[in-house]
């Protein structure tokens, strides 16, 4: 972001001659230059809905995660929907200590949105009696995975380093799924056996289920966006009775926290 922002800049001084005695208002405004009003998300049903109908004006741009976070701090979106993992397992903390760490992201704060559960979803009565990740390489279930960088490939992979599992030993399969009800459509038309997704995706396409983590789904913004007028609209709607009754009508929800501010960068 930055080594693009400073050429604007420069390129902008530099048209006027120096030491006119004008004062210099190019550089501040691409400091503060409003970001558009995007959301780069991971791909999330409740959140889908929480766009549509808080009338934030939003729009959405679903591509996973970290590629949510990196167009934050190009200043490309003006919120990242984000839930990271670690092969370590450290999972509670890893959206906040990722924006911590993560270069141009400065002044960005972390809102809870709701914690979820995910699991492996299969086909209606789970025949190949999967039960969890060791037992999908066993039985070379054909897995559907997300692009690098969706936090539930992200969760894929760290399933995968903390059972010693190598990739190698999967039946991956191809193309990669853009969404997780992508997954589900490919379980469903047996293009695949199996894949990594959120609860309320199974419940929603009808689809077996089976439990593997709770995580943070939070999201992420520049501390002088949150007060605009269209992150304000998600927020209020975030605090509705009708959210929280939709969270419980699509399962696998955890929303009490929602709204909570997780990190002020």
């Amino acid at each position: 972001m930055y080594q693009g922002h400073w050429t604007l800049v420069v390129s902008a001084r530099c048209s006027r001659p120096m030491g006119d005695g004008r004062p210099d208002h190019t550089s501040a405004a691409f400091a503060h230059a409003t970001a558009p009003p995007i959301v780069g998300r991971s791909h999330d049903l409740l959140l889908e809905l929480t766009l549509r109908e808080s009338g934030c004006g939003l729009a959405s741009l679903p591509e996973g995660s970290e590629a949510g976070l990196q167009r934050l701090a190009r200043g490309e979106v003006m919120v990242a929907a984000i839930h990271l993992h670690r092969p370590d397992g450290a999972d509670e903390a890893a959206n906040i200590e990722a924006v911590a760490a993560a270069p141009g992201l400065h002044d960005a704060v972390v809102i809870s949105f709701a914690r979820r559960e995910q699991g492996i979803v299969t086909a209606p009565g789970n025949p190949l009696k999967l039960s969890d990740i060791a037992s999908v390489a066993k039985s070379r279930a054909r897995l559907a995975q997300r692009p690098p960088g969706a936090g539930a490939q992200l969760l894929l992979l760290a399933l995968l380093a903390r059972a010693n599992i190598a990739a190698n030993d999967l039946a991956l399969m191809a193309p990669v799924c853009a969404t997780g009800m992508d997954i589900a459509q490919a379980v469903r038309s047996n293009r695949a056996d199996c894949g990594i997704v959120t609860r309320s995706v199974a419940l929603a396409a009808g689809l077996n289920f089976l439990p593997i983590t709770w995580e943070h789904f939070d999201l992420v913004l520049r501390q002088r966006d949150y007060f605009l007028p269209g992150p304000q609209a998600l927020f209020e709607f975030m605090r509705t009775a009708a959210l929280r009754e939709r969270a419980m009508e699509f399962g696998g929800y955890d929303v009490d926290a929602i709204g909570a501010v997780r990190l002020v960068n």
